[in-house]
């Protein structure tokens, strides 16, 4: 049997997880949709997603740093860009 899933009052449809896995959906993965007739027709727009490319840009989270040397990098930034020379 097919998955199925359910028209929301607010035309939304939730793919179901088998489909997900198969074509290797996640947050952010873009579908096509085209009307045949009396069938729909939905394809894997793309092969990565915003958060899979968004992980292979950036691996590691950065590093945290405390307010005051955010404020010290800003000052020597200002500094340097406004200098007069």
């Amino acid at each position: 049997m097919n998955p199925t899933t359910k028209l929301t009052a607010q035309a939304q449809v939730s793919v179901p997880a088998a489909v997900r896995r198969q074509l290797g959906l996640g947050v952010g993965s873009v579908l096509s949709w085209e009307a045949d007739d009396d069938r729909v027709i939905v394809r894997r727009v793309g092969q990565h997603s915003s958060v899979a490319i968004h992980n292979k840009i950036f691996p590691k989270p950065p590093k945290r740093k405390s307010a005051d040397a955010i404020k010290a990098g800003v000052r020597a930034y200002m500094i340097k860009r406004h200098a007069r020379g």
